[in-house]
């Protein structure tokens, strides 16, 4: 008999299966960088650091807005974690508040707040929603009889020269013109990108 009922292991393993879930519909590492890289920026100019006797404190003048832009930095991180749909405003707000604590907060937190709140706020401008699978569809698994039947023929993908035609001549750049005279940007009305 183990020690470990069966029953923890698989909530174990459900929550761990809904976590994964929810951290993969939002921007979990940008909005988890942003808040780490606030702590530094907010906590620093109140920190006091203290070698044997000797006592240093990194105080600056505009403590306050070192708090301020700290906070609004761990706001933000919770904002594109719980709110997904503002990301892009969130990311570019964290970047702004990031080159901002450079001069208001100890060089942002010793560039440490400042590098984890760029990284953050450029990943949760770059973080885009997954596309889900269609319900009837596997994971690249198709059945048997799929695999065994051949795939239609398909078109070939240039233009088409029926026998007997008079061959397209070559233009300066590698194009063909079209057969019927007319130039390639007036061809049926579609022009090279479509």
């Amino acid at each position: 008999m183990s020690a470990e009922s069966p029953g923890l292991s698989d909530r174990f393993h459900y929550w761990r299966r809904r976590f994964r879930m929810w951290r993969g519909t939002r921007p979990f590492w940008a909005g988890l960088l942003t808040m780490l890289g606030g702590v530094p920026i907010a906590y620093l100019p109140y920190a006091e650091l203290t070698l044997g006797q000797l006592s240093l404190r990194m105080g600056t003048p505009t403590g306050a807005g070192s708090l301020i832009i700290g906070l609004l930095l761990i706001t933000l991180g919770l904002t594109m974690w719980f709110q997904a749909i503002v990301r892009v405003f969130a990311g570019v707000a964290a970047i702004l508040l990031a080159l901002v604590s450079l001069p208001v907060s100890n060089l942002g937190g010793f560039l440490l707040g400042f590098l984890l709140a760029m990284f953050g706020g450029a990943l949760s401008i770059s973080w885009a929603p997954g596309k889900t699978a269609p319900e009837g569809s596997g994971q690249g698994a198709r059945p048997a009889e799929d695999r065994t039947r051949a795939e239609p023929e398909q078109e070939p993908a240039g233009p088409v020269v029926q026998a007997g035609a008079p061959r397209p001549e070559p233009r300066a750049g590698g194009e063909s013109a079209p057969a019927d005279g007319t130039t390639l940007e007036t061809n049926g009305g579609r022009h090279r990108a479509g």
